[in-house]
């Protein structure tokens, strides 16, 4: 288990070290306001992504180059017909 960089060992101390510190009341309240906030950040982060990608889709179909309506190969242009009307 390795969050954060932080292996098993290191949670541990950190854990005893906070309960030495802070009490056994004090201790769910702090991981709870703890939780809180880390839920607060992954929002945050959720939505600032979330706009990044609508954002960089808007620009990208701003900048996308419109399609051109080429004539058939089949069809002949008003130009072609008269001179093959003159020449028949």
């Amino acid at each position: 288990m390795n969050i954060f960089g932080i292996g098993l060992p290191e949670m541990v101390l950190i854990l005893v070290v906070a309960l030495l510190i802070f009490g056994p009341k004090k201790l769910p309240e702090i991981g709870s306001s703890l939780g809180k906030a880390i839920r607060g950040f992954q929002d945050a982060t959720k939505d600032f992504e979330n706009e990044f990608k609508r954002e960089a889709k808007r620009i990208e179909e701003e900048t996308a180059p419109t399609p051109v309506n080429l004539p058939d190969k089949n069809t002949s242009t008003v130009a072609e017909e008269k001179s093959s009307e003159g020449n028949g």
